[in-house]
């Protein structure tokens, strides 16, 4: 299983992240600062680090100049995580050897996205990740959808909907965690945003749509394809 790497101070959106790796096929770990990240380097390497610029003590952009001057670590693919904003940072970080950034906040399927993207361009051999439910398919590489082998037109947001629903059949999202992990932590909007979104999804998918069921005063999930 592909190793993800995690270097985040706040415990929170660290948690997050892991478990979001996790739920999508991947294995992950967390750190909490550079000094714990390196200890753990010297034991084994991931086959991607995700990097948080702030951080206590040795900060994120000092941790990307060391992977990438270190013999051992310098093809090492790394995303950094860059505060909104800070134009700067990610200049540096893409100079330093960066394979790709994420601005904060950002969505966990978007993270997710481009820890794939970064994966392929990095390790051809990795296998396209296809998520299927009966003839439902979903290409997270080139982004494409198809219903019984005819293809359906989505807008990003509708696309990170169905990939979070078809990563995890069977789970209930709340709308606030819809919110969280496909708009961003601090996105402001309302409920009726997410209703919207869901309806134009299941209009698109035609038969497939049922499949999103509604849970009356909680949110919505993905059928199983047992069911």
């Amino acid at each position: 299983m592909t190793k993800i790497w995690c270097v985040e101070d706040d415990a929170g959106i660290r948690d997050i992240e892991i478990y979001t790796l996790q739920s999508t096929g991947f294995e992950a770990r967390g750190f909490a600062d550079g000094e714990a990240f390196f200890e753990a380097l010297k034991v084994e390497k991931p086959a991607l680090v995700l990097l948080d610029v702030m951080l206590p003590g040795e900060d994120g952009v000092e941790i990307l100049k060391r992977l990438k001057t270190g013999a051992a670590t310098a093809s090492l693919p790394v995303i950094m995580a860059t505060a909104k904003g800070m134009e700067y940072d990610k200049i540096q970080s893409l100079d330093l050897g960066a394979d790709d950034y994420l601005v904060k906040p950002f969505g966990m399927m978007e993270m997710v996205s481009r820890v794939r993207a970064v994966l392929r361009r990095c390790c051809p051999s990795e296998e396209t990740p296809v998520l299927q439910l009966g003839g439902l398919a979903v290409n997270t590489e080139t982004r494409s959808v198809t219903a019984d082998g005819a293809p359906i037109a989505l807008t990003y947001k509708e696309f990170e909907l169905l990939t979070l629903f078809l990563s995890h059949p069977g789970t209930v999202f709340t709308r606030d965690r819809l919110f969280a992990e496909v708009w961003g932590e601090d996105y402001v909007g309302e409920t009726r945003t997410v209703d919207m979104h869901i309806r134009t999804l299941r209009q698109k998918l035609g038969a497939y749509g049922e499949k999103i069921e509604t849970v009356r005063g909680v949110g919505y999930r993905m059928q199983s394809e047992n069911k």
